[in-house]
């Protein structure tokens, strides 16, 4: 009988062969010499099994009458059912995969008085150096093995999910015929409805993200008879070594995990909100590949409006400030198929680890809490006052960025003259000295989007806890200077000193300082009065000559918008 064969794997048990010039000894059973035996054995060959396996057929004296590597094929063939010589039937049976032997074969086992036609004369004894590669039964089925659980896995794979993973693809004896490593992509695909081998279809089930194991399957489970025409033989047995990277299905939405959320949320993100977060981006296997953090500074945007993928923009609606959740986001909810390139792969899982920093509305106002109001408060803060106040400022996230604590003085300002912020004009009207309020401004009642370089980042919340320390009543509106007392009927008179009919800037200066000292006139408080007096001057002296006649001297009532005259 003729054997057919695979590659050659060892030739150098020929030589051993060739010194075997003694006369043939007679035998009477087979014999067997292990030349190799594997370190592990995780399978030896029964009856009933079909087998791969390479030979030489030689005779005593080591003429060679057969090889399988010569045809550049393995033999292929049932075990124990009469389809090879009765000696070799008995030879393979209880040998593993890339176990080689020395086998010796008696007539009465092999071709006996017969012999087969002109190659194996009469009454030969044969040599068999075999080396088996493969072995499966018809009755198996998928064998899967796994070697490494991650430590947690909150979904496994069922049928019809979509899956990524990277696999090194062997034939039993170890040799490599495919990896989706050496190709640098992970292979995506469906499970269970027939884009795969059915052996993977069914070897991938049940399997964790993370998750690695071995799939052995059969070839009725992988490349059956035919083989794949290049790589992978006949009836060959195939192993693969697989890892899972990521998982999802398409129905699937985003799920939301890990929250922690603050005891004092008062409020949720609704969409329209202006968010700003810092995130740590990976991918479902971890690996990372984007973060706010790295370049310590937030990503500011609007929610629920399409500025950010739709699983975000879904992931971020009912966050409280302060609060950290994960957001899971399948790929049609992300970057789709084909990902962004370098960073993100086609039909990846996404993970975002967030931490709302602050959120408003376009439409807020500044909402004002008063923490400590005193018994007594007659007078109250409006327009116009010059008001003294304390304030601790931070961001909603508690990152202080001043104080007037620190400079041991009061933060001094009139009200309604654009000093301050308007948020904080907000907060600090109708209150009473002694008071103290908690102010929460959004950013376009406070530094707006571009902040204060070093100090508040652009679009930035702003918390100010204030105390209103001294107050001094206003001038009415329009107004910088006005009488406590009836106005002198001779007040050009009196302003022009030197009597020449006309009142120099020193005079009028002098004269309303004098007032003001004496207590007959009040200035605006809070602002520079000599600036104030010299308004005053140069609205009276209206032809702009330096000097003031009695024919451009007007009081306030004389006129009918001025708001700066006497």
């Amino acid at each position: 009988m003729i054997h057919c064969a695979l590659r050659v794997l060892y030739l150098s048990i020929l030589v051993s062969f060739a010194a075997c010039n003694a006369p043939p000894v007679p035998l009477d059973d087979i014999l067997i010499e292990k030349t190799f035996v594997p370190e592990q054995c995780v399978r030896a060959v029964k009856v009933g099994d079909y087998v791969r396996y390479h030979y030489i057929g030689m005779f005593p004296d080591g003429k060679k009458f057969d090889s399988s590597y010569d045809r550049g094929s393995t033999y292929n063939v049932f075990v124990g059912k009469k389809q090879l010589i009765e000696g070799m039937d008995k030879a393979l049976v209880g040998m593993c995969v890339n176990e080689r032997r020395l086998v010796k074969i008696p007539p009465r086992l092999a071709y006996g008085k017969q012999g087969y036609g002109d190659i194996i004369p009469p009454d030969s004894i044969l040599h068999f150096d075999v080396l088996l590669l493969d072995v499966w039964n018809p009755e198996d089925g998928v064998q899967v093995k796994t070697y490494h659980t991650p430590p947690t896995c909150s979904r496994k794979v069922e049928v019809s999910d979509f899956v990524r993973y990277h696999y090194n693809g062997t034939l039993l004896d170890g040799t490599l015929f495919d990896s989706s490593h050496t190709r640098m992509r992970t292979y995506d695909t469906y499970v269970g409805i027939g884009w795969l081998i059915a052996g993977m279809d069914q070897g991938l089930l049940g399997m964790c993200v993370g998750e690695k194991r071995i799939i052995t399957m059969p070839p009725s489970l992988g490349y059956g008879e035919n083989g794949d025409g290049s790589d992978i033989p006949a009836q060959a047995s195939l192993v693969f070594d697989v890892v899972l990277l990521d998982l999802h299905n398409p129905r699937d939405g985003i799920a939301v995990t890990n929250q922690q959320v603050s005891e004092s949320c008062t409020r949720k993100t609704v969409a329209g909100d202006f968010v700003r977060y810092h995130y740590n981006g990976s991918l479902l296997d971890g690996t990372f590949f984007d973060s706010s953090y790295s370049r310590n500074r937030t990503y500011d945007t609007y929610v629920g409006r399409g500025y950010v993928i739709a699983g975000m923009d879904e992931g971020l609606i009912g966050a409280c400030v302060g609060e950290r959740r994960t957001i899971t986001i399948p790929p049609h909810l992300a970057y789709g198929e084909e990902g962004t390139g370098t960073k993100i792969p086609g039909s990846a899982v996404l993970v975002f680890d967030i931490h709302i920093i602050d959120f408003h509305n376009p439409s807020d106002n500044t909402v004002v809490t008063v923490t400590h109001k005193p018994e007594l408060c007659d007078k109250v803060t409006k327009k116009g006052d010059f008001i003294k106040y304390h304030y601790n400022a931070s961001l909603m996230d508690g990152t202080s960025i001043d104080s007037t604590h620190n400079y041991g003085k009061t933060y001094n300002v009139v009200l309604g003259a654009n000093q301050i912020v308007p948020g904080m004009e907000d907060g600090l009207m109708d209150m009473c000295v002694g008071e103290k309020r908690h102010l929460i401004v959004p950013p376009h009642l406070g530094y707006g989007e571009r902040g204060v370089t070093d100090e508040v980042p652009g679009s930035a919340v702003l918390v100010f806890d204030i105390e209103l320390v001294e107050m001094e009543e206003g001038l009415p509106d329009g107004y910088m200077f006005i009488w406590n007392d009836d106005v002198s009927p001779d007040l050009f008179a009196e302003m022009d000193h030197n009597k020449d009919e006309q009142v120099e800037p020193s005079e009028f200066t002098d004269y309303i300082t004098r007032q003001v000292n004496e207590g007959r006139g009040r200035l605006a408080p809070g602002f520079d009065p000599y600036r104030i007096i010299d308004n005053m001057f140069s609205n009276q002296d209206r032809n702009g000559d330096g000097k003031i006649t009695t024919e451009e001297f007007k009081l306030k009532a004389d006129e009918a918008s001025a708001h700066d005259e006497l």
